[in-house]
């Protein structure tokens, strides 16, 4: 046998394995709370439509902004690689000062501001 088929021959088996014993091992008696339509902590007789507060979406938004800044700096190290690594870096610098002043006024405008 060659490795190949080693590989996949034990690949099969160890997924096999794991499905069967995926079905076996769960413990199948749920308690009241689990057999509840709502698991959320949200009391299931009220309204569905309940208030959300929205500074969760300006911080979520912002995390979302500055992890997209992190992606779209993690290949400048390799910008030193390119035909002109100085308008690389100008690009960089770029997008690094706009989410700066980005910052800078929600900083000022009081977004960043969690309790009044």
């Amino acid at each position: 046998m060659n490795l190949v088929t080693t590989v996949i021959t034990i690949a099969i088996l160890l997924s096999a394995v794991l499905a069967l014993v995926s079905f076996w091992l769960p413990q199948m008696n749920p308690d009241h709370e689990k057999l509840s339509p709502y698991e959320c902590g949200f009391d299931p007789l009220g309204s569905a439509r309940l208030p959300f507060s929205l500074r969760f979406f300006l911080v979520a938004i912002l995390f979302l902004l500055f992890d997209l800044e992190i992606a779209l700096l993690l290949p400048l190290p390799w910008g030193d690689q390119l035909d002109t690594p100085l308008l690389t870096f100008l690009w960089a610098s770029l997008v690094l000062v706009l989410l700066t002043l980005g910052l800078v006024y929600e900083w000022i405008q009081g977004g960043l501001e969690w309790a009044e």
